[in-house]
């Protein structure tokens, strides 16, 4: 089993990217295709479904989103296909969060999720989700780069939109000026 690759985009297919590793071509299916840009290099977290019939590769920019789809496929009735978009149109903290609340309403809002599947959804999953609890846009290696930028007068929305777009391998300094390019756009 694969936990993530190393390479850089080289396409965007509607829901999916073609990120190419060693002169091979992988198909990822991933919630926000749009979230990558083409030839730059990403770490992507991989989920990979092997079927009788098919093997395919899901992607994801973080280890949470790679958790919670992993939690969201344990729900009976519920595939990687219908997961994917939860993932695209809900943040991880208010997909959790209605889980525990048992908020059926936030959950049928996502597409192919009924009345039957989001009250599954809310029996296999509350009291499991706990990690991601009070979970935002911001993961652990972007804390040091966020204080940086909300030092230097960004705002929090300014500010959630480019983290998950910077390269987290690099050192402090070229994380601000990586940020400070994406400001700039």
């Amino acid at each position: 089993m694969y936990n993530y690759i190393i390479g850089t985009v080289t396409d965007i297919i509607g829901n999916a990217i073609v990120v190419e590793n060693q002169k091979i071509g992988y198909l990822i299916y991933t919630p926000n295709p749009f979230a990558f840009e083409e030839n730059k290099e990403y770490k992507i977290y991989v989920y990979q479904q092997i079927k009788e019939d098919e093997h395919c590769f899901f992607g994801f920019k973080t280890k949470e989103e790679k958790e919670l789809f992993l939690k969201l496929i344990s729900v009976k009735g519920l595939g990687p296909k219908m997961a994917l978009p939860i993932l695209a149109t809900g943040s991880i903290a208010g997909i959790s969060d209605a889980i525990e609340r048992e908020n059926l309403l936030y959950l049928k809002k996502f597409p192919k999720i009924g009345d039957k599947l989001a009250k599954q959804m809310i029996l296999d999953l509350k009291g499991k989700l706990q990690q991601f609890e009070g979970n935002t846009i911001v993961d652990n290696h972007n804390d040091e780069l966020h204080d940086v930028l909300v030092g230097l007068g960004y705002k929090e929305k300014e500010i959630r939109t480019v983290l998950g777009q910077v390269d987290t391998s690099l050192v402090i300094e070229e994380q601000v000026k990586m940020a400070l390019k994406l400001f700039l756009k």
